[in-house]
């Protein structure tokens, strides 16, 4: 199951390949009982509802398991693109680029964090008497608004333009927190007490790294999941949630140190 959660791409292509091969049990089954067209649908939907079940069953987030259910369907309909208006592919693409145009760049999918993640981080704000939070790769900002107030200062970083957009109106609804439109990477952490990420495996060394010259002392690296390769953690929380979130926390030396 870690190997699922660290590469989420694996674990939706064994649900399909799993709801695949009931597909093909349940043909030979039905073959002679249902004519071409509903067996085709009967088909169609046992893949899909197939590879959400298996998707949720092997712990991934629930938006694999909306990708899980989608993508036969998608794919279906791909196949008979020609029969089809060009537009609603047209609009699906932008889109998908103003949600997800920052992960091939970043090499950060969209990853929402829990309500019991976000009520840990506050805790964890609460009992360090911290002033400043930074969410990086914000997403749609729940941690950013849950932690902002009391004296707390939470701002986020997002670069996907929906995503950022929406993040933004919800903080203005709720007027609580700060949403920046800025690459990670490019974001400044010199003056944060904590630095809250829920990135993936690929670009956890460079980001230790970036925390390490810029953050200052004391302060924490805080990980959703994925660990820091090659670095034992400060502490590990694991939190009694339904997928066992696990926040890796790496206190700060200075750029010395670093």
């Amino acid at each position: 199951m870690t190997a699922f959660r660290s590469y989420p791409i694996l674990g939706a292509a064994i649900a399909q390949l799993a709801a695949l091969a009931m597909l093909v049990a349940l043909r030979l089954v039905l073959a002679g009982l249902l004519d071409p067209m509903a067996l085709f649908w009967t088909g169609l939907a046992v893949q899909c509802v197939t590879a959400a079940v298996v998707t949720r069953l092997i712990g991934l987030p629930v938006w694999w398991v909306w990708i899980g259910l989608a993508f036969p369907a998608a794919m279906s309909l791909a196949f008979h693109a020609g029969q089809l208006p060009a537009w609603p592919f047209g609009v699906a693409f932008v889109l998908l680029y103003l949600v997800f145009s920052n992960t091939a760049r970043e090499r950060v999918p969209l990853y929402l964090t829990n309500r019991q993640t976000a009520e840990a981080l506050l805790s964890m704000m609460r009992q360090r008497g911290a002033g400043r939070f930074t969410d990086l790769g914000s997403g749609l900002g729940g941690v950013v608004r849950r932690i902002d107030g009391e004296g707390r200062v939470a701002r986020g970083v997002e670069s996907a333009p929906m995503v950022w957009l929406l993040s933004v109106l919800l903080s203005k609804i709720e007027g609580r927190g700060q949403i920046l439109r800025q690459d990670i990477w490019a974001a400044d952490i010199s003056g944060e007490d904590i630095v809250y990420v829920f990135l993936s495996p690929e670009p956890m060394p460079a980001l230790y790294r970036k925390a390490m010259g810029e953050m200052k002392p004391g302060s924490l690296l805080v990980s959703n999941s994925f660990a820091v390769p090659e670095v034992e953690a400060d502490e590990t929380w694991e939190l009694p949630d339904r997928r066992k979130t696990r926040l890796y926390l790496y206190e700060m030396k200075g750029a010395a140190a670093a």
